[in-house]
This record gives structure tokens, sequence and C-alpha cells, in this order.
């Protein structure tokens, strides 16, 4: 009788483990409140990243001749009356402009790894939000810096890139105890898409606040907007479910549930060896690799080309410089809840989903970015496929970009900080290779930079669906009752 009794309670305690917890409502719950703030932390980041960009045609001296060149095509910009200068302006050379606009990926490298290592150890609460905070601080000092020498200017550039370079992987690392597998690509996507909505924001907005104040209250305004959103942070986030002092018990239960069998028990082992061997993690580097070469491209020429090429000054216009950043966090967004409602109702497997996102998000900006060297003077049609090439984009968001947390979610900071590392080199190295093969701003030289750009980004679409993986990896789940030599 007894030992019935017995496998009848192990029987019980079975089924008990079996029972999945009911989803609670997304509605005012502690994880998509996540997924908002962090949204909005995105939004600080990329705002502060991008406003320099416009805010540079203010800061120089006699900036309207480069608007007064001739280009390829004919000019189709409108002429708008320019306000006089409150601030100071400078006298740098192009080769200064290019090195205060580049620094900030020179410091954004180093705490790449750093930042998933410590968000591990230490938590990503804090690191993220002092790293955004940092940037914040440094941003309002840009008009000083500025002042004081180009050399300083570019100091806090750097150190604006050190503060903010923590922010993809603590986040990554954030979320591998915040969001339950089926939920993944959802809560992810509004985190992140906050990139995008910054940029769209920043772009326009920073030109209509150089237009009726001055460039120096670019900075200060979204500063303001940054300081905002560490004290909401401060206020409303907590490292894990655990932790959090306004989630229900119900959400609590859920998440931690859903996550029981891929977090590893400790946060002192790290298997730096298994890692760097893993086939899956070099699959989302070379994908991250290629995705941000054309990305960087885009991001630093694509006014130069609109404005030698095409002959419109973009500055100019911008809400169309954000347009293709605009239909990227919306196909982003979209994905995100495709992608989900793929793997979750229709049970398609979790590799087989971050594939197809890849391939669609990689390859098919790749052909309208080819297709658009062909446009000729059809500004519009170029505009169209340039656009129409980042918004695809958005797609790889729920394809190679989020795929850390499903091959090792308790080390997905430290997977991203590895793969944002060799993804930053683009932004490096890109533009200044474009800017060399296009000395003579000719159509067919434009032509030969868009091909090398897509056919870098079909490269790593197709190395990602042969070498990508969609389950967690025996070595990201450390065994409980085996004691492993530690390789911090």
């Amino acid at each position: 009788q007894s030992l019935k009794m017995m496998e009848h309670s192990a029987s019980d305690s079975e089924t008990e483990d079996n029972v999945q917890p009911l989803l609670p409502p997304a509605c005012c719950s502690s994880r998509y409140g996540l997924a908002f703030l962090s949204c909005y932390g995105f939004f600080v980041a990329y705002a502060l990243r991008v406003n320099l960009s416009v805010a540079m045609v203010d800061m120089l001296k006699n900036s309207s001749s480069a608007n007064a060149s001739s280009s390829v095509c004919p000019h189709h910009s409108i002429p708008v009356p320019k306000h006089n200068h409150t601030a100071s302006v400078y006298d740098w050379d192009s080769e200064t402009q290019g090195w205060i606009l580049g620094s900030f990926f020179y410091g954004y490298i180093l705490t790449q790894i750093p930042g998933g290592y410590f968000a591990r150890k230490y938590g990503a609460k804090w690191l993220f939000g002092i790293g955004i905070l940092c940037t914040v601080i440094f941003t309002l000092l840009t008009p000083v810096a500025a002042d004081l020498g180009a050399g300083y200017l570019i100091a806090v550039r750097v150190l604006e890139g050190i503060g903010e370079g923590v922010s993809y992987p603590a986040m990554h690392a954030m979320w591998a105890s915040w969001a339950p597998p089926l939920e993944r690509s959802r809560l992810l996507t509004i985190s992140y898409t906050g990139a995008q909505l910054g940029t769209v924001v920043a772009l326009p907005l920073s030109g209509q606040i150089c237009f009726y104040l001055d460039w120096t209250y670019v900075f200060y305004i979204f500063g303001a907007v940054g300081l905002l959103w560490f004290f909401l942070w401060s206020c409303f986030v907590s490292n894990s479910p655990s932790s959090h002092k306004r989630i229900t018990e119900a959400e609590k239960t859920y998440i931690m549930a859903s996550l029981k069998n891929e977090l590893s028990p400790t946060t002192d082992y790290i298997p730096w060896t298994s890692i760097l061997k893993s086939s899956p993690l070099w699959a989302i580097v070379v994908a991250h690799f290629s995705y941000n070469w054309t990305f960087y491209t885009l991001l630093t020429l694509l006014p130069t080309y609109m404005n030698d090429i095409l002959g419109f000054s973009i500055q100019q216009n911008g809400m169309l410089s954000a347009l293709p950043y605009l239909g990227c966090w919306l196909l982003a967004l979209l994905g995100g809840q495709l992608a989900d409602l793929l793997r979750e109702r229709y049970l398609v497997p979790t590799v087989n989903v971050r594939k197809a996102f890849t391939i669609v998000g990689m390859v098919g900006p790749a052909v309208f970015l080819v297709a658009a060297g062909y446009t000729g003077c059809n500004y519009v049609l170029a505009v169209a496929f340039l656009s129409i090439s980042s918004s695809l984009g958005g797609i790889s968001a729920s394809g190679f970009n989020i795929n850390h947390l499903d091959i090792a979610p308790s080390y997905a900071g430290i997977l991203l900080g590895i793969t944002n590392s060799f993804a930053t080199i683009p932004g490096m190295v890109g533009p200044v290779i474009a800017r060399s093969l296009t000395k003579s701003n000719t159509i067919p030289e434009w032509q030969i930079v868009f091909y090398i750009s897509a056919a870098i980004n079909i490269f790593g679409a197709v190395f990602f669906t042969i070498f990508g993986k969609g389950t967690v990896q025996p070595w990201a789940v450390q065994n409980h009752h085996r004691h492993l030599p530690v390789e911090v």
C-alpha cells in the first residue's frame, strides 16, 4: 500500500510538472511593460545616435555651399530659406567631419562583449539604464565639447558609444529571464524597434529644431527626453520576474515555468570554449555582419547618393530621410507577430521561422538595392526602391537577430555582444570603402557599391540558412548535478 501511495504521489507530481500554466493577458502585464519601456530606451539611444548627422549641417560654416554643388541628375529640391545662426559654427574639413561622425562606433565596439558578461553576472537593469544615461549626459555636453574643439567632440562621441555599447547585450540578457519562448518574437520586436522609431522621429524633428531654434537645442531636447526615460526605467523595471514588485502571481508562474528548462541555474559558469566553437553562433555572426554592411552603408551614404546623383537634398525633407526606417519599424513589428503566430498556432519549427524570415529580410533588400541603381534619374522610383529595401530588412528582426535566445538563452547577452562586435565593423569600414569606390560620383560607381552590399547580404542569408539552428544547444544548459570547472 505504501508503494502504491508513493507511485501515485510521483504520478501526481509528474502530471503537475507537465501542466502548462495558462497564458496571462498581455494588457497591463509586466513583460509587455518591459517591452514598451525598453522600446522607449532604444528610441532614446538611436535618437541620440543620429541627431548629430542632422545638426552637423548647421554646425558648419558655409554648409549651404554643399547643397549648391552639381549632381548627375537635375535638382528636385525646393529652396528653403535659411534662418539666422544663433549658435556657434565651425570650420571643420571633410576628414574631421568623418572622424566626428564615425567616432561613435569606436567606443561602441569596446563594450559589446563586456556588456553581455556584466549583464549576466550582475543584472541587466542598471547596466542598460546607466549605459543609456551616460549617453544622455554626454549628449547634453555636446555643445560645450564642440566649442572646446573637434578633438573634445570626438572624445565625447567615443564616450557616448561606450555607454550605448552595452544596450543590446544587456537587453538580450534581460529578455532571457523575461521572454516566454512562444512570445519571444513579439516582445523582442516591440523592444528593439524603438531603434527604428527613434531614427524616424529624430531625423525630421532634428531638422525642425535646428531651423526654428538652433542646433544646440537638438542635444538639449533629446537629452531631456532621455532623462525622463531613465526615471521611468529606474522605477518600473526589475531584472527578473522573481524580483518584480508589481507582477501578478499568474504571470510570474507562467514566465518562470516556460523558461525553467532553458536557463542555466548558475551565473558563474560560462562555457567560452563551447561558445566560440558553436557553428550556430557563427551563422548569426555572418548574418549580422552582412545585414549591417548594407544597413550602415545606407544610413551614412543615402543622403550623399540622393544629393550627388539624384539632385535631391535630403536635409530639406526630413520625412523622406525617415521613410525607409518607418517601413523597417512597421515590418519588424508585423514580422514579430507573424513569426510567433506561425510557431504557436501552426507549430512551424522555430528554426524554419528564423531561416525564412532571415532570407526574406536579407535577400529582399539585396534585390531592391540593386534595382535602385538602375532607376537612372527617376528619383521617385529610386527612393521607392531604397525604402522597400530598408523596409524588408525589418523582417530579419524575427530571423537571425533574436536567434541568440533560441540557441542559448542563458548566454544570450554574451552571444549578442560577440555578434554585435563583428556587426559594428561594417559601420567603420563599409562607408569608407563605398566612398573610395565613388570618387567621381557616377551612377555606374554607385551600382558597384549596391552590388557589393547585395552580394554580402545574400552570402549572409545563405550561410545562416545552412548553419543556423533553432533549439537550445547542449552546452547552453548546465547539468544541475555535475560540477564543471569555471571557465570565466
